[in-house]
């Protein structure tokens, strides 16, 4: 049986192959710099044209579903296509990079690491803290939360906290990011 992080790898050769910029984001980033957790999906952020988005359907099928409408996301809130592998039901969702200021930055700042022996590319540990406390406060999600607490923990050292602070101040997340660098600090 294929496993979920097969399906992923599976994706990122083909974005590689069709030459989409993207970026590998929500849990696996998180598990990435922090403690794993099983998820049921993986996100994607990437920029694409009406062309490309018809090449990765071709180059996914006949295995996987891909809608052939955009959707958008309440979360995330960001126009995404979903994508279901038939066997396993795992889903991977394609959010289109917006114009905002800060997913700009984020999508500038990602960065190519070996990830389960591919090069792939994931945003900094610092836009991965960034990016959960605002799910968490949008979406009221514990698992964000959670992510941001291992993330911390794991990557305290290595932030660029002013980076960090600049860009909470602006979602209005400053006073939990606060709460959890304290936990953080004074567990480690």
């Amino acid at each position: 049986m294929v496993s979920s992080t097969d399906l992923v790898l599976r994706v990122i050769a083909l974005l590689d192959q069709l030459t989409i910029p993207y970026m590998l984001v929500g849990s696996y980033s998180s598990n990435y710099y922090g403690k794993p957790r099983s998820t049921h999906d993986a996100d994607f952020v990437v920029i694409v044209s009406d062309e490309q988005i018809s090449k990765l359907r071709n180059g996914l099928l006949p295995d996987f579903h891909i809608d052939a409408q955009m959707s958008f996301e309440t979360v995330t809130l960001h126009t995404r296509y979903v994508i279901v592998h038939h066997q396993t039901a795992f889903k991977i969702e394609i959010f289109l990079l917006t114009d905002d200021s800060y997913s700009q930055e984020r999508f500038k700042r990602r960065r190519q690491v070996d990830f389960e022996g591919r090069r792939a590319w994931l945003p900094t540990p610092e836009d991965v803290i960034v990016q959960k406390l605002l799910w968490g406060k949008t979406a009221r999600r514990s698992k964000d939360i959670e992510d941001v607490r291992q993330v911390l923990r794991l990557q305290m050292n290595k932030l660029d906290l002013p980076y960090i602070r600049r860009w909470c101040d602006q979602h209005g997340t400053r006073d939990l990011m606060e709460k959890l660098l304290q936990a953080s600090s004074a567990s480690s």
